[in-house]
């Protein structure tokens, strides 16, 4: 069965993660995925640690290329691949590309049909566009720290990569949009999302906030005015030993028929949704009692086979583990020949008639002689030339 993006070359220059993790979705829905690297060490992630398992958990199903593009000969090589392709996506700083003779303006002339897709922290024009930029940066300046954490607290850092990975996502929707119209016009075009835009877009709810009452004050784990509606200490009480319980105000029957207290439903004191707002510290009392002598997941079975919407705060080990993960083809083993096997994430995207096969990340370089052999018609021992001069 052929995948939804079958077809699509895709040229991936960037390193880190919001490029790579953009360019792995796509390789996931089958675009034909190439990584450019240069020869000398290429993705800076692959460093990162001395062990790249940052870089292998971004850069599945794709080919990796080296081509120095200082030296005229891989540019002159770069230019033919890219005559060839449908998209490129890179990440470099103001004008790098420009300066290489390599930028959109240039390539566009090569290839009209061309999506040249770029990600930068601030974009490419506006106040702030010259400045660098890394997740907690696009965090903080997107708005998503100052409604994170407590009331009593800084402003906090969220380690999902929100301003990261969630710049890919934006990214790969803004890419097959402009692929979509390319179907239409023709033409191919330049595309680009600022990493504190992605932020920002996902902080929505905030700023509705803010229109209501001013700037949102930071509220931990709770949700609103929902009681219950936070975190809850569970069995035997260690530090991931939490559940998350958000009953909303028709579950409040089925709340207190699970925690064995039917008397609690027509409670002048929790009878009503403001009732128990107002009265929040007792009643999370009540929960916390009855959470603390079960485990998490057994509170959120309980709750869960109740209709009521509760999940157990798993640490990184549960979620390996997770069977409903497993199931779904979520946490894959992979092996990578330099360091064996490692875990990783799989395809949250489910097609039906688009299966995900996830194969493991390039090594260095390891595809240059296949795909200039297919793409630019050299010859193996040019390759090995090439090398030797440090030009692939």
């Amino acid at each position: 069965m052929s995948q939804a993006l079958a077809g699509l070359r895709v040229i991936d220059m960037t390193h880190n993660q919001a490029g790579p993790a953009c360019a792995q979705m796509l390789g996931f829905l089958g675009a034909e995925v190439i990584k450019l690297e240069e020869p000398k060490g290429g993705d800076i992630a692959r460093a990162q640690n001395n062990d790249e398992l940052f870089f292998l958990a971004f850069n599945s199903n794709k080919r990796s290329l080296t081509l120095n593009l200082k030296s005229d000969e891989a540019k002159a090589l770069f230019r033919k691949i890219i005559a060839q392709s449908d998209v490129l996506i890179e990440n470099f700083g103001p004008g790098a590309l420009d300066r290489l003779g390599l930028g959109w303006k240039d390539l566009q002339k090569i290839n009209p049909r061309l999506i040249f897709a770029t990600i930068k922290g601030f974009g490419t024009y506006g106040p702030h566009a010259h400045m660098k930029s890394f997740e907690p940066i696009a965090q903080a300046m997107g708005g998503a720290m100052c409604v994170t954490g407590f009331a009593d607290g800084p402003p906090t850092y969220n380690w999902a990569a929100i301003g990261d990975s969630g710049t890919g996502m934006h990214m790969a929707i803004a890419i097959l949009a402009a692929i979509n119209q390319r179907h239409t016009t023709g033409r191919g075009q330049h595309v680009e999302v600022s990493m504190q835009e992605a932020v920002l877009n996902l902080i929505r709810v905030s700023l509705r906030e803010h229109q209501r009452n001013g700037v949102p004050a930071r509220t931990g784990n709770q949700l609103g005015k929902t009681v219950p509606g936070t975190t809850y200490r569970c069995a035997p009480g260690g530090p991931n030993d939490w559940v998350y319980i958000y009953a909303q105000p028709q579950m409040w029957p089925a709340v207190c028929k699970v925690l064995g207290r039917p008397e609690l439903e027509q409670d002048p004191l929790y009878k009503t949704a403001s009732d128990r707002w107002a009265n929040r510290a007792a009643l999370d009392a009540i929960v916390t009692e009855w959470t603390s002598t079960r485990t998490k997941h057994e509170v959120m079975k309980l709750m869960g086979d109740a209709g009521v919407p509760s999940g157990a705060c798993q640490d990184t080990s549960e979620v390996l583990a997770d069977p409903h993960l497993k199931a779904r083809d979520m946490i894959l083993d992979l092996d990578y020949p330099p360091r064996g096997a490692f875990k990783t994430v799989g395809c949250p995207l489910k097609l039906s008639d688009s299966p995900v096969s996830v194969t493991r990340p390039p090594m260095l370089g390891e595809h240059t002689e296949s795909v200039l052999g297919e793409l630019c018609g050299v010859q193996p021992e040019d390759v090995k030339r090439m090398k030797k001069e440090g030009i692939v």
